[in-house]
């Protein structure tokens, strides 16, 4: 948590360093004078472009059938698993003691002022 809180104070500060610097190009730009209107350049028209004659596309060979599922031999069994031997009971665990408890002691009361 304490990393992503990192993460975000630099990000942050990164942020508001850019914006300093915006803010003040924007500022430069603003104190340029007037620039001279752009020219409009003359729009050319393009040749067509050319044709071309594709020959005549192949057809696609056929795919071959697969064998029928009727066809394909058995699978063959699962093997029978082992039996596993008989395991003894597990002892019990011992209880965990209780913790005594403490009693909670009241803060002392405050000073009266007059």
């Amino acid at each position: 948590m304490a990393s992503f809180n990192c993460f975000l104070v630099a990000f942050l500060m990164a942020l508001s360093f850019s914006n300093i610097n915006v803010s003040l190009a924007a500022r430069h730009l603003q104190q340029l004078p007037q620039l001279p209107p752009i020219p409009t350049l003359p729009m050319t028209t393009l040749p067509p472009l050319p044709t071309t004659m594709l020959p005549p596309l192949p057809t696609l060979p056929t795919i071959p059938a697969w064998p029928r599922p009727s066809a394909l031999p058995p699978l063959p069994s699962k093997p029978s698993l082992p039996t596993l031997p008989n395991v003894p009971p597990l002892p019990s665990l011992p209880s965990i003691p209780t913790i005594p408890s403490i009693p909670f002691l009241s803060p002392p009361p405050a000073p009266s002022t007059p």
